[in-house]
């Protein structure tokens, strides 16, 4: 008898989502005897995730399109959850799969759950234990833990977390972080066009990366932000800083009030995925709030200063190649100085050790679920 493909709903949201599972929707598209994927696009962020599905030639089977401006968490859970049931119930697959912890992810985890379809989910078992930071992730992927039936883990530390909380160990799997998979695909190709600017810089330039729209981060937070990225760029005239601006009007606002006019900061527009990937290949330091970037950046040795005060992902501060510096303004300008000005202090964070994966995470996901 032949064995029926396992129908797998894989459900997208934001760019990192889709960066995260394109490894895992990649290699089931590759094996039609043992999966049928099936990829549901929320649409959560609508240009952003565009990018990166077009990037690794993804088509969505289904688009929920739910994304309207300046939308909240309300609006969005409602929204995915509304448009889920009727795919799901005509649909019937086997397992949905979501990944980590955005409202994409739970909604799309409770959706399951609300059919009785098992759920997977990837990148399981971060924690800060505040529940407000980050949010809503913190209680997003908290909820998604309480819901999944395979807990793909990306380090120890995740599955610890998952243990404490009564996760049954059979249940739980240490498969490395799907990012690290993507990072090295895009490293394989040349690098697009970057910034004229970047392409400009004389050798003795340094190019801090940045990006910052957490929501917890809006308003005051931000602004303290801005304002250290200012007093930096008076500082080392040396030094030009790229700011990436996520588009959601709360930062964008923001961000283009406070710098627009600072010489050598240049304010840009989102980067499409691959000509991010090398703009931090080609940065000296990066100052991020995001938590993808904390995952690929110890790949590439470059040393990140967490825009957060706290970090689910403390395997990096571990090894040395993060470090949390939260939105004090003396705190953010202190630590940024002393690795422009420290040589011993940069080197000890510029290692290229990344604990959050080898690039084997998706493979380890789908031979898992192949001998299900």
């Amino acid at each position: 008898m032949l064995a029926i493909p396992l129908k797998v709903a894989l459900i997208v949201g934001t760019r990192p989502e889709a960066i995260k599972l394109a490894p895992v929707a990649l290699l089931m598209r590759q094996m039609p005897e043992a999966f049928h994927p099936v990829l549901i696009a929320t649409a959560q962020h609508r240009e952003m995730l565009d990018q990166v599905l077009t990037l690794f030639d993804l088509q969505p089977d289904y688009d929920l399109n739910i994304m309207r401006p300046d939308q909240s968490p309300f609006e969005v859970t409602a929204g995915i959850l509304t448009r889920l049931r009727s795919i799901l119930q005509a649909e019937g697959p086997d397992l949905v799969m979501v990944q980590g912890d955005t409202n994409s992810a739970f909604a799309g985890a409770l959706a399951a759950f609300y059919h009785r379809i098992p759920v997977a989910h990837v990148e399981a078992g971060l924690r800060t234990y505040d529940k407000y930071q980050p949010f809503p992730e913190e209680i997003n992927r908290r909820l998604v833990s309480v819901l999944a039936d395979w807990h793909f883990a990306p380090t120890d530390r995740a599955r610890k977390n998952l243990l404490r909380e009564g996760t049954p160990p059979e249940r739980i799997f240490v498969t490395g972080n799907t990012v690290v998979d993507a990072l090295q695909m895009i490293l394989s190709h040349p690098s697009p066009p970057l910034p004229a600017f970047v392409t400009q810089l004389a050798p003795e330039q340094r190019l801090l990366l940045v990006t910052a729209h957490r929501r917890e981060n809006w308003g005051q937070p931000l602004r303290r932000i801005c304002a250290a990225l200012r007093i930096l760029a008076q500082r080392f005239p040396e030094v030009s800083l790229a700011f990436s601006v996520h588009p959601n009007p709360n930062v964008q606002n923001t961000v283009r009030q406070e710098l627009r006019d600072v010489p050598r900061i240049h304010l840009l527009e989102p980067v499409p995925y691959p000509a991010f990937v090398h703009l931090m290949a080609r940065s000296y330091l990066i100052l991020t709030d995001s938590g993808g970037i904390q995952e690929e950046a110890p790949s590439l040795g470059k040393p990140v200063l967490v825009l957060r005060e706290v970090t689910e992902r403390p395997e990096g501060v571990e090894a040395g190649v993060l470090k949390v510096v939260g939105t004090d303004v003396d705190r953010i300008v202190s630590e940024a100085a002393c690795l422009l000005t420290d040589e011993m202090a940069y080197r000890e964070m510029a290692q290229q050790r990344n604990p959050y994966g080898d690039g084997r995470a998706a493979a380890r996901i789908v031979e898992i679920l192949k001998r299900s």
